[in-house]
């Protein structure tokens, strides 16, 4: 089954100093890039998505900034694919199910940030594109929530969604499991 390695949204914005800061992006950032040395030790294809703020009124990962650069724990090699979005699905209004199918692509390994967010939505679309997704749940970050007067801590918001994905979604793993 030919797999592909997945880095959605690890962005300067995400980290400390950041505009939009997460809980745990060092680390996540730093699983992913054993993943993504993994599939470049194998020759295995790569695929970034970076997205970039177009929606009036946006505070971080605005285009021509260095918020909005992909982070170089896992910066681009070249020849690997990059694929810009200005939504949390990475396959809306983008190139990636064409570049997927044109490389002939049946599964996923999935890794990045906002674990609540853009690759909540993006593993869900892949999963109905008919790709099988694996999740490597350690390579991934979000943020604390608030849902009324509660806060919801990053890795309670974290775990719901992993867990949501998990079976049905996505197989979920962690880094080592998966190397």
């Amino acid at each position: 089954m030919r797999t592909a390695l997945l880095l959605i949204d690890i962005q300067n914005d995400y980290f400390p100093g950041g505009k939009s800061e997460l809980t745990g992006a060092v680390e996540a950032s730093m699983n992913a890039r054993r993943l993504l040395d993994a599939f470049r030790l194998n020759k295995q294809p790569v695929i970034h998505v970076q997205h970039m703020s177009t929606r009036p009124g946006a505070s971080f990962f605005i285009p021509g900034t260095a918020g909005s650069e992909i982070h170089d724990n896992v910066k681009p090699a070249a020849g690997e694919i990059t694929i810009v979005k200005h939504y949390p699905n990475s396959f809306r209004e983008t190139t990636l199910l064409d570049k997927l199918k044109q490389l002939e692509i049946e599964q996923l390994v999935v890794c990045g940030m906002m674990t609540h967010m853009c690759v909540d939505s993006t593993v869900r679309a892949a999963y109905d594109y008919g790709f099988k997704c694996i999740l490597a749940s350690d390579a991934c970050a979000t943020k604390d929530l608030q849902f009324k007067d509660q806060i919801v801590d990053a890795i309670d918001v974290h775990n719901a969604f992993v867990s949501a994905l998990s079976g049905m979604f996505a197989v979920v793993k962690c880094t080592d499991e998966l190397l």
